[in-house]
């Protein structure tokens, strides 16, 4: 059974009542430098073993 939209505007409007709209912004902000830092993460790992993969097959 999906959620429709009225479900998710009642979620929505208790997760706004509960934290309040300013916390609910700061916690929007760190979801979202959470989500950059875990990219940046995995690119960083993945540059790392293309790198070593390259290196070792030149030997």
């Amino acid at each position: 059974m999906p959620i429709g939209p009225w479900e998710l505007l009642i979620i929505l409007a208790i997760v706004i009542a509960i934290f309040g709209a300013s916390r609910l912004a700061g916690i929007g902000g760190a979801l979202g430098g959470s989500i950059r830092e875990f990219k940046k993460a995995v690119k960083d790992d993945e540059a790392a073993a293309e790198k070593k993969d390259t290196t070792s097959q030149k030997v």
